[in-house]
Formats: C-alpha cells, structure tokens, sequence
C-alpha cells in the first residue's frame, strides 16, 4: 500500500536531527511500522517469533547495522530497550534508533529510558490526513494568539462526518467497503479480548464480560462518568457487574494496549478557579471502536438512535462520537505544535469547556466543538466565562462546527468547520 505522509513525519524528522533514539508508540494497527520503514536502514521484526529468539538470546546484536535500526514491537523483548539506551549512552550521535511499540511490556525496562530515549505518541488518522478537505485555519497560528482574520470554505456535510466517525483512522482498515471494514474493526476488537489480554499476562475468564465492559466505556464516550457507573452500566443480568478488581484490570491493560485515550482534566499552575473537577474524559483510541461495539452504523447515528447502555449523557450518541473524532485530530495538531490537550470542568458542571490546548507558557487555547452548522449565544457562553478569568492568558477561542464557512464572530471567536483545521 503506498505510504501517505503523516503529521508525525516531520515531527520525527526534526526529533531525530538531534536525537539518537525515538520510540513511536500507539495501538495496533495505528502505522507505527510503516512511518517508521520510511527512514530504517535495518530491520528487526520482533513480532517474528525467530527474530524475537534471536533478540532475547543475543540483545547486543540488535543494536548492530546500519542506521537507523528500527526495533519492531519492541516489547516482545523488553530487554533490548535498556540495550538501546545502554548504546546511546556510549555513541549519542543523532538518528541511530528507532522503536515502535503496541503495548507497554509486562515486564518493564530497568531503565525508563529518560534522556536516551524520546517516547512519541501516534494516533489514527487525524481528519487532515484522511484528505477529507486542504485545511484553511493553522492549530499552531491560533496558539500564536492575535485573533488573525479566517477563511476558508468546505462543502463537507454532516453525513460525511459520520462516514469518517465509523470508517476509522487506520490507514489499513479506512479504505475497505462497508462489510470488509465493519469485520476488520469487529475482528480488532475480539483480538483484544482473546489474545492481547492473554498475551499481557492478564488472561480473561469471561470474554463476554470484558466485552460489555468495553461495550459500557464507549457508551461513556465525550463524558466523565466515573469508573463506578461504567461498571454498573456493563451489567449483562442482574448481579453480574464485573468486579471492581477485574474493571480496574481491564482498565490498566487496556491503557497499556493503547486503546483508551481519555482526555485529562486541566490543572493550571496559575490560580485562575477556586473548585475545578479531576476526572478524565473518556475517549477510546478511535471512535470507530466505540461505534462498532456499541453496534453504531451511518444510518442508526443520523437518525438520532440511541444505544440500550444506561449511562446518562448530555446530548446524542452522534454528539459524543463527533466529538471523539474532533478531539483525536485536535491532539495530532497540537502535538505538532509542542502543545498539551485536556479539558475544563467546574465542580458541580457549572461551567466546561470541551479542549483546552495548553502551550508550554501555560497560555491556553479554548475549544467547544459543536455538532451543528450555526453558532449562537449560547454555545459560546463558556468561552466567554474562560476569558474573563484568564485574561491574556487566553490566547483565542474557538467552535468546531459541521458548518460550510470558517470565519470570526463578532466577539472575536473563531468559528472553524472540522475538516478546516488543521495543523
């Protein structure tokens, strides 16, 4: 399959100008390898049961070649990471190594790697990269602040949004035609539940509760439920909710397997709030896995369906997966731009605000991402509260619609259809 450019390229690119060592990681599936192959020199594949042999036996030889060597599903062997960083301790010239992970290994390094070796996250397609639309509005030019003029139009549609919600954001499963694609994603999901776990050191006595449980957690999708409530809402018959022991064992290994990816609330250094909330927003690591599980297709989510899971939520299936799919292009951008994604809740729900993108200062970018084409009053009242209280420190503020025309309002916020943004 030809390789399209991703984001990530010339992030790596300029990480590896200076650096000896870059780990790549993400969920299966995700084209960790085939971002990678584009620079390797030397290849260990050690997913293949003999190269791994070989690794474990002899790890020096992995090390040896020439650069860059990519380390394949590296943590097939964990050792060879601290072989890794062990190398460019002794020769720390640039563009040496590189590393590509879907799991974090049961057994760790003894060596975190820090200072040796750079962690670099890769996320499914973000919505720029699907070629859906050429982007007209920089994430990275609204970080730079000044409320610059916008433009941009895009004649993308609702309907076309939800295509991309459940046809996904990996490269090799995108393409397919609706059945294929629904089996591959629906075959994704059972290779969690009867091999990863197995393969995690954690095996699962009762697939089929594992698989309510994560039934349950996309049906949480966009909100902050607690971990309780998903627990209750997985329940297949009465009194058969999943321990609380074995959800935070799912939960632990799924967040190793890469394959959550909540959000993390917004704790600012300064004292800008006197009560702001904790918890994660719940996001799977593409909402196509959320819409398969919970049955999802293009026509149940724009009729306004919803699914049987008891779990409250404010607004449609449909308002919370779109979400998901604005918020998984959003931290490709800003990881592009050295930029950190959470996102602002009070106590209580009095006030929230869906993304907050955080450059290094701690100067901030607000974002509410809004299913619909028109934006009133009313969807921006949170982003007028954020202004009052950060003051410059606010940097712009911005509403992704499913909307024709990218454009300022009167107010000064950014008003930027999804297929608009980019990095």
């Amino acid at each position: 399959m030809l390789y399209r450019t991703r984001i990530i390229d010339e992030e790596l690119d300029e990480l590896l100008a200076g650096l000896s060592a870059v780990a790549i990681e993400g969920p299966k599936a995700v084209g960790k390898t085939a971002t990678a192959l584009q620079r390797a020199r030397t290849v260990y594949r050690l997913e293949d049961q003999a190269q791994a042999r070989l690794g474990r036996s002899d790890p020096a030889r992995l090390v040896t070649g020439a650069t860059p060597i990519l380390l394949d599903e590296w943590q097939r062997v964990p050792e060879v990471w601290d072989v890794v960083r062990r190398a460019v301790d002794e020769d720390p010239r640039p563009n040496r190594f590189l590393l590509t992970g879907s799991a974090t290994p049961t057994s760790p390094p003894t060596h975190s790697g820090a200072g040796r070796i750079v962690r670099l996250r890769l996320r499914p397609l973000s919505l720029v990269e699907r070629g859906l639309e050429s982007p007209s509005v920089s994430l990275r030019q609204l970080l730079s602040g000044g409320t610059t003029p916008l433009e941009g139009e895009t004649s993308v549609q609702l309907s076309q949004y939800v295509e991309e919600i459940v046809a996904s954001g990996f490269p090799a499963i995108r393409p397919l035609p609706g059945r294929a694609r629904r089996a591959q994603l629906d075959g994704y999901i059972a290779r969690i539940v009867d091999r990863d776990f197995d393969e995690m050191g954690q095996p699962v006595r009762k697939p089929e509760t594992l698989r309510r449980w994560m039934t349950a957690y996309a049906a949480a999708t966009s909100t902050t439920a607690t971990t309780e409530r998903i627990r209750r809402a997985a329940t297949g018959g009465e009194g058969d909710k999943p321990a609380r022991t074995t959800v935070t064992s799912y939960r632990d290994t799924l967040h190793k397997l890469w394959i959550l990816d909540p959000v993390p609330a917004w704790i600012p250094i300064r004292n800008y709030f006197s009560r702001l909330g904790h918890p994660d927003k719940h996001h799977l690591a593409d909402p196509a896995l959320a819409a398969v599980l919970l049955g999802a297709q293009e026509g149940f989510l724009l009729e306004g369906a919803e699914v049987s899971v008891p779990l409250p939520r404010d607004g449609t299936l449909l308002g919370h997966l779109s979400e998901s799919l604005v918020t998984q292009s959003v931290r490709v951008y800003a990881q592009a731009a050295e930029a950190n994604v959470t996102h602002l809740r009070t106590k209580g729900g009095r006030h929230e605000v869906d993304l907050i993108v955080e450059r290094p200062d701690q100067c901030v970018l607000a974002i509410e991402i809004k299913l619909g084409r028109d934006v009133s009053d009313h969807d921006v009242r949170h982003l007028h509260w954020l202004k009052d209280r950060l003051g410059s420190d606010l940097l712009d503020s911005m509403v992704s619609t499913t909307g024709p025309h990218a454009y300022r309002r009167k107010d000064g916020i950014a008003v930027v259809p999804a297929a608009l943004l980019g990095p």
